[in-house]
């Protein structure tokens, strides 16, 4: 039988059937990007700056660079104006998409993914990170930043080179204001920080652990292997991590993303950076969200927003540590 399991950071229900659970090996790894590029230089290689627009950061390393941060050529979000909301009529609502779209070239070396990256340049790409979310916090408009990886073409990446994207929006987007409300609501204390230490003492979805961090299989994952990182060292906002903490989290998400290709194969995934919105001063502890793209939602979950997960999160946790143990 089907167990329902409430998200605690969102207030939904998703929906395990152990049932239908299948073996690693019957996901499909991600499509190649070799019929995909077009032979044109990659834009985000040393040699081709020019490509880009300026930098707005560049982390100088070894006579060349390790990161560099750069404004997205395509902007989904641009311009300094506030979050002003037009009324079109009786039921039309519009506002201009302004705010921050910059790339985050996290590696010099166009061959190289999240799940390679030594510690050195774990470290360096939270750094960086933190560095963004500072100056977003202090831009007039930006209310909240986004941050996100996309590992292949099924998961939205249009170029091969290691890349992220920072997202500076003018308003908090609904995904974060649910997880506002829960952490609100939540009566014992800090929800992640209960939620990790429970973890902890079950052990059945415990990923990997340290001083500093845990990665588990979350009880209520709505999808296949879904992953969520939890620094032990409780912070509201990314920014204000300590850069112990910063490492830690770096290394996991090396580590847990190199645990799903083990498992896997080179899988197609999608990271996520929740921190709190600049200006939250309630509960709220940040957090990595890892969501391999192994499943494609249907008619059921689009029409009422439940999620069905053919591997449950304990089955999903074991075979990830089997994996660790043989590493």
């Amino acid at each position: 039988m089907s167990q329902m399991r409430l998200n605690q950071l969102t207030g939904r229900w998703v929906t395990i059937v152990a049932e239908r659970a299948q073996r690693p090996t019957d996901f499909a790894p991600r499509a190649r990007f070799d019929e995909f590029d077009s032979g044109r230089p990659c834009p985000f290689c040393p040699g081709n700056e020019e490509s880009t627009p300026p930098a707005l950061e560049t982390v100088h390393e070894g006579g060349g660079w390790s990161v560099r941060v750069v404004p997205n050529l395509y902007p989904a979000f641009q311009g300094e104006d506030g979050f002003a909301v037009h009324h079109e009529g009786p039921v039309h609502v519009s506002a201009e998409g302004t705010g921050i779209h910059e790339v985050f070239v996290y590696s010099p070396d166009h061959d190289m993914s999240l799940d390679r990256l030594d510690d050195h340049a774990a470290g360096e790409f939270m750094r960086a990170l933190k560095r963004r979310f500072v100056d977003h916090a202090t831009t007039a408009n930006i209310r909240y930043t986004q941050a996100i990886v996309n590992h292949g073409r099924e998961a939205g990446a249009s170029l091969s080179h290691p890349h992220g994207q920072l997202l500076g929006l003018p308003f908090v987007p609904g995904e974060v204001l649910d997880e506002e409300r829960a952490f609100a609501r939540f009566a014992g204390g800090c929800l992640l920080c209960t939620t990790a230490e429970a973890e902890l003492a079950t052990d059945e979805r415990v990923v990997y652990a340290s001083d500093d961090v845990v990665v588990v299989c979350p009880y209520w994952s709505g999808s296949p292997f879904e992953l969520l990182i939890i620094p032990r060292r409780h912070a509201q906002h990314l920014q204000d991590s300590d850069d112990d903490s910063l490492v830690a989290v770096g290394r996991a998400l090396r580590d847990a993303t190199a645990f799903l290709n083990a498992a896997l194969g080179d899988v197609a995934f999608n990271v996520g950076f929740h921190s709190a919105p600049h200006d939250h001063t309630g509960e709220y502890h940040w957090h990595v969200h890892i969501w391999p793209n192994l499943v494609t939602q249907a008619g059921f979950e689009r029409g009422t927003g439940v999620l069905i997960n053919i591997v449950p999160p304990e089955q999903a946790a074991e075979t990830l540590r089997s994996v660790v143990a043989r590493a």
